[in-house]
């Protein structure tokens, strides 16, 4: 068969190729969606990642996921959209602006609020979009034309319109409660928000003395004797006898001096400490539930810059840590410090800057979140949304069932601004204006007459001639009274409601960062308008994220979406796995296993890249991850690119685009097709279900396997001497090759494209070809079996070849002992292939053949292959080099065996380790076996 020489680059060069192909897409208008109404919409919302990010691995493979289902859907004949956006990322934004503004000699107070905001605007227009453009990279086919980002102006206005009609409900209030807060940050943070560290500590044992005798003691243990200076009770357990006659005692506050009661409340654990805690309601969220239960004061003595407060006595001003160290001294030399002990703990840190919180106490907005919780729960309770893998649903459920209020204030300047006023005109109920009332606290002070002002009401500064707009730059925080009734609105306000009065105070601080996350899916097709978009594709279809985010956004969203569009925001959530590096550990810079997505791609190409994450994305499991499968994936891709140049080096003999098994003579092509069709059919059934590594290892298997390792080289026998099968042969070559490139490319879209649009010469890209699907092909049970018997023939006689260390050079004589005549039939049939794939010389086949004496034995189902080696081989070298072999591995198995039958082993190793030496053992047991049968052969020819 005469083959033709074609002009075809030696090996795939994705750095030339990848950008040409994605500008491409874009320039055609691929990734939009048609809006056709005879096709099925799909939808999918990227988890907007912040706009000071840069693609980590995480970031990949959450997109490489998406994009393979987006372009899977496409190319199914969905009109399928993914809407890509970035988040404006809060306290992240804001931190990264402060350092540039610091490097500069200024900091935000300086500049003002205004300025300050202009410079973030500046930054996200400059630096913002770096990950989008590494999203491209990736091969993300997204459709940027309604790219979004959360403080755009639509969303803004989703935004607005959400807190009014919530407002309005009253299901968004303040209230003056304990908070968590970051004094780097000068913010209050969720609970989600902060980071636990188990930290090496110390324990605290202090001495309160007895009001009525101030030599008898009552000792508290405490990890933070700073916080004691707050304390308005010392509480027991009811149910300890140790201290039930002393409650109701007074006792007296070492170093302040105030007198506090002895309480007793069921929440304290007698086994810490001493048993008697320290009951500290402005400084520990435990101890302000127990000040409600006994009607305690909360005495604040941190502030928001963690400085100790006027209530703190002779520590006033000193920061939180030397306040500690100071009152251990004094505590010390008054002879109350009782004992210090080493104690591990759990340590509460700012999600973004680190620092340990303090909890705090001040006036914050809430969202009364128990009633959006409920249709919360029940529609995933119901079905109506399933998490993927469903061991997830617990976590939901029990985060949801035990549901909080969620603080949705920070006290920012980057961010969607609260859009509530307040009036300095308007009196209250004892005729006073509100502007007496309302207490302003600044980030930096105003100098009148030599004075620093630090705060003040709204009036007083005033009369300072301080000015309404330089009140509103520096403010910090407001402090209210709660008969002073706010008012919200869906643009500027500048009018009372009440009075006409322009004396608006505009509440200082931002929404949390999740607050307009928890619309995207909505907020991004348009809502609150009526948007096309919105009509069509919302309810989305599948949300693909991470764990780390189900309270913090999944849970929202989906609270939100039932709220404001009466239905849920999507389907399905798939929850991908985390990557870690090869040996398992966790990805940190402190570890230095960081691998960045952009080194792989500019080293391996995005399509080896994303098939790595795919293939080990297994549901329920975290992937680990090496820089040798990316690499590994880079040969598949150079296999198909030989591949390509073989098939296509025939290209000119091409009768049928399209053929069916039906129209096949030869049981291979049969084969092969039936073969092709079930790959088809595991492939979508794999992708519908989200196992996408078994979709990837479905295609990859295939393709190099039974495609490239098997097809190609029968295809060789027939191509190469000239047999009547040959237009068959090209024919089904070039069919299933290219159908085998529609169903790889939602994991490799760039080679696809390359080989399909550049070299097969396509009019269309395979981006907008069918997918195949699982009717498509018909199956042939005749070929399917007809080609294991040929297969497991010639794995017979490759095995034998290779354990002996018989040069692949040899050619063999092979006889084979049918047990059956099916299996002698199908064995002749395909004789030809057997003698070409397995480099034998002469092949003997029948019933009636008789080992003959220093014969390799294969025994397989149907029939038994024999192959005289005498002459082929050393006979004397090659059976000491077996005996070395098998010496080696008794040894590893007798370690093996009484590693496994050490009970301590079994009990306390992880399972997969034990599982691992196991399955180790028994191939070991059975390499043992087969060592044993050669070297019997090798004793019978010397002997």
């Amino acid at each position: 068969m005469l083959k033709k020489e074609l002009s075809i680059n030696e090996t795939y060069q994705p750095a030339t190729i990848e950008e040409k192909l994605y500008s491409l897409w874009e320039e055609k208008g691929f990734f939009k969606p048609a809006l056709d109404s005879k096709k099925q919409p799909y939808c999918i919302v990227i988890p907007p990642p912040n706009v000071t990010g840069t693609l980590h691995m995480g970031h990949a493979l959450n997109a490489t996921l998406q994009d393979i289902l987006i372009r899977w859907k496409r190319m199914l004949g969905y009109d399928a959209l993914w809407i890509p956006g970035t988040d404006h990322a809060g306290i992240a934004t804001q931190n990264v602006v402060e350092r540039q503004l610091l490097s500069e000699g200024v900091d935000r107070y300086t500049i003002g609020r205004d300025a300050f905001l202009e410079r973030v605007w500046q930054w996200k227009e400059n630096c913002g979009g770096r990950i989008i453009d590494q999203l491209k990279r990736i091969g993300a086919s997204c459709d940027w034309s309604r790219l979004r980002f959360t403080m755009d102006e639509g969303l803004s206005k989703a935004v607005r319109e959400v807190f009014l009609r919530l407002f309005d409900e009253g299901l968004i209030y303040r209230d003056l409660r304990l908070i968590n807060w970051c004094p780097r940050c000068h913010t209050a943070l969720s609970d989600l928000e902060v980071e636990h560290e188990e930290l090496e500590g110390k324990l605290y044992y202090i001495k309160y003395p007895f009001k009525d005798d101030p030599s008898q003691f009552i000792t508290v243990a405490t990890t933070r004797p700073e916080t004691m200076l707050g304390d308005t009770a010392v509480a027991v357990n009811p149910e300890d006898k140790r201290y039930k006659n002393l409650v109701g005692n007074t006792i007296i506050l070492p170093l302040i001096n105030r007198e506090i009661p002895i309480i007793a409340d069921s929440a304290v654990d007698m086994e810490f400490g001493t048993g008697a805690v320290k009951v500290t309601p402005a400084h520990d969220f435990n101890d302000a539930e127990m000040a409600q239960r006994h009607n305690l004061s909360y005495v604040c003595v941190i502030d928001e810059e963690g400085k100790m407060t006027d209530e703190a006595g002779q520590y006033k001003a000193l920061d939180r840590y030397e306040a500690r160290k100071k009152i251990i001294d004094d505590l010390t030399e008054a002879g109350l410090l009782d004992k210090v002990e080493k104690h591990k703990h759990s340590v509460g840190h700012c999600y973004r800057c680190k620092t340990v919180i303090e909890p705090f106490q001040t006036v914050q907005w809430y969202v009364k979140i128990k009633p959006l919780a409920e249709q919360a729960l029940m529609v995933v309770e119901e079905g109506r949304i399933r998490f993927i893998p469903d061991g997830w649903v617990n976590n939901y459920y029990a985060w949801m069932r035990d549901i909080k209020d969620w603080c949705i204030s920070r006290q920012l300047w980057w961010g969607h601004r609260i859009p509530v006023w307040y009036c300095a005109k308007c009196k209250t109920a004892d005729g006073r204006e509100h502007g007496d009332l309302i207490e302003i606290r600044f980030y930096k002070p105003f100098i009148v007459n030599g004075k620093e002002i630090w705060s003040g009401t709204y009036n007083e500064l005033r009369k300072l001639g301080i000015t309404k707009h330089e009140i509103e730059q520096r403010a910090k925080m407001l402090r209210i009274p709660k008969e002073i009734k706010p008012f919200a609105g869906r643009d500027e306000v500048k009018h009372c409601p009440e009075c006409g009065s322009e004396e608006l105070i505009q509440d200082p601080d931002v929404l949390d960062t999740w607050f307009s996350s928890a619309l995207w899916p909505f907020s991004t097709l348009g809502w609150p308008d009526e948007a096309e978009d919105l009509k069509r594709f919302y309810p989305t279809n599948v949300l693909v994220t991470g764990f780390d985010i189900i309270f913090f956004w999944v849970a929202r969203m989906i609270m939100m979406g039932l709220k404001f569009m009466k239905e849920v925001p999507f389907r399905d959530v798939y929850i991908h796995a985390l990557i870690r590096d090869s040996k398992g550990q966790k990805m940190s810079k402190s570890k230095g296993n960081v691998i960045d997505p952009i080194v792989m791609i500019e080293k391996y190409g995005a399509d080896a890249f994303r098939f790595t994450l795919a293939a080990f994305a297994a549901q329920g499991r975290d992937i680990k991850f090496s820089e040798e499968r990316v690499e590994g994936y880079r040969h598949f891709i150079n296999k198909i690119w030989n591949a390509m140049k073989f098939i296509m080096s025939f290209q000119h003999l091409r009768t049928e685009e399209s053929i069916t098994v039906d129209d096949m003579k030869s049981f291979k092509d049969k084969w092969i097709l039936s073969r092709l069709s079930e790959t088809i059919d595991e492939t979508n059934k794999a992708l519908e279900a989200y196992r996408f590594n078994d979709a990837a290892n479905t295609v990859y298997q295939f393709l190099w396997h039974e495609f490239c390792d098997w097809y190609i080289e029968l295809s060789k026998v027939v191509l190469y001497s000239e047999s009547d099968e040959a237009k068959d042969t090209i024919n089904c070559l070039f069919y299933v090759f290219e159908t085998v490139l529609k169903l790889l490319h939602p994991f490799m879209p760039f080679v696809t494209e390359e080989i399909w649009f550049n070299i097969l010469g396509k009019t269309e890209s395979i981006m907008i070809s069918s997918y195949p699907g699982s009717d498509s092909i018909k199956k042939d049970e005749e070929s399917l079996k007809k080609m294991r018997y040929i297969m497991d023939a010639v794995t017979g006689i490759r095995s034998i070849r290779g354990e002996l260390n018989i040069a692949p050079s040899i050619t063999l004589d092979v006889y084979i002992k049918s047990l059956s005549s099916e299996a002698e039939g199908i064995l002749h049939e395909g004789n030809q292939f057997i003698l070409k794939l397995a480099r034998a010389k002469n092949l003997t086949i029948g019933k009636d053949i008789v080992r003959q004496k220093g014969s390799a034995i294969s025994v397989k189902k149907d029939f038994e292959i024999y192959i005289p080696v005498k002459g082929l081989i050393d006979i004397e070298q090659e059976k000491k080099r077996l005996l070395k072999e098998l010496q080696k591995m008794d040894q590893e198995i007798s370690f093996l065996n009484k590693k496994l039958m050490n009970e301590d082993f079994i009990k306390n190793a992880p399972q997969d380790v034990v599982n691992k030496d196991k399955e180790k053992y028994e191939e070991l047991l059975i390499k043992s076996d087969k060592i044993k049968e050669n070297v019997s052969v090798l004793e019978e020819l010397i002997n």
